[in-house]
């Protein structure tokens, strides 16, 4: 596991994952921290867990059962650290405040693990836009005169972010009782509580 300060310069790559609801609602962003000479081994495990589907990404919500069994087996064998901010309340249509709350704090936790750059999944512009002016105000939690970074990639290209969907969907399936696939992960996760109200 990639200990906490040490790595500078590492990268993380994310995804997310909402429930919405008047008072257990809640918000997921995964990072996935992968070392430098495991990323090409890591695209091609993700590459490998699309399965049948051979246009597509492979996505959490497509899986099966089976499939996202050997999917969190597959991301936990790739080691690295997958860092996890779970916001709560997030009451019906408040996602994105969720979501702004979590990714200031999750800048602030990635920094400690020596990330400087994440990439998002990208979206609708104006949300990526929203997306960058939340990181550009999370650097005031960093320490004066650090770099931090915001990128956004389709989930097509990329099969980095694969590994934060299963994450995030794993972590997601814990939240509502459904623990087989968190205990998979267990050992390479660090995952902290948001408050989002």
């Amino acid at each position: 596991m990639i200990s906490p300060v040490g790595h500078p310069g590492l990268s993380a790559w994310s995804d997310e994952s909402f429930q919405e609801k008047d008072s257990a609602g809640f918000y997921i962003i995964a990072a996935a921290v992968i070392e430098p000479q495991m990323l090409d081994a890591a695209r091609e495990a993700m590459l490998a867990q699309r399965g049948r589907r051979t246009t597509a990404k492979a996505h959490w919500t497509e899986m099966d059962q089976r499939e996202r069994k050997q999917a969190a087996k597959t991301v936990a064998r790739l080691g690295g650290v997958h860092v996890v901010a779970v916001g709560s309340p997030v009451p019906r249509r408040k996602q994105e405040r969720a979501r702004s709350k979590c990714l200031t704090q999750l800048v602030a936790q990635l920094h400690s693990f020596g990330v400087a750059q994440l990439f998002m999944e990208a979206r609708e512009p104006q949300l990526n836009q929203r997306d960058i002016r939340t990181v550009q105000s999370a650097r005031f939690l960093l320490p004066k005169g650090i770099s931090f970074r915001i990128e956004h990639v389709f989930g097509r290209d990329e099969p980095l972010l694969w590994v934060a969907d299963v994450v995030a969907g794993a972590c997601r399936a814990h939240q509502l009782g459904e623990n087989e696939y968190w205990a998979e992960l267990a050992n390479v996760v660090a995952e902290f509580d948001v408050k989002t109200d």
